[in-house]
């Protein structure tokens, strides 16, 4: 157990964060999960405009420093192709 002040406050700061960093993650898995299930189901319509609202979570991970930036690229990236490759009916 810390003791010092600071210790203790900076113990307190990094749950909060860790707890806020935790919803904003499972926030990115459900939205990834929803675009997954569209992709699977060739839904590209919905896929297109649920993959928008994953990309901006993902912009915004990235610049709250809980996602590195190459990995959300990468997920956007490979999103985009599997969405472009869906057969337009």
């Amino acid at each position: 157990m810390a003791h010092r002040r600071s210790s203790i406050k900076k113990i307190r700061i990094d749950k909060r964060r860790r707890l806020h960093n935790l919803r904003v993650i499972s926030e990115l898995k459900t939205v990834t999960r929803k675009v997954q299930e569209f992709i699977t189901a060739k839904k590209k319509d919905e896929a297109v405009k649920k993959s928008r609202e994953l990309f901006s979570k993902l912009d915004k991970a990235v610049k709250k420093g809980i996602l590195h930036k190459n990995r959300a690229s990468r997920q956007k990236s490979r999103f985009t192709l599997r969405i472009n490759n869906i057969p337009s009916v």
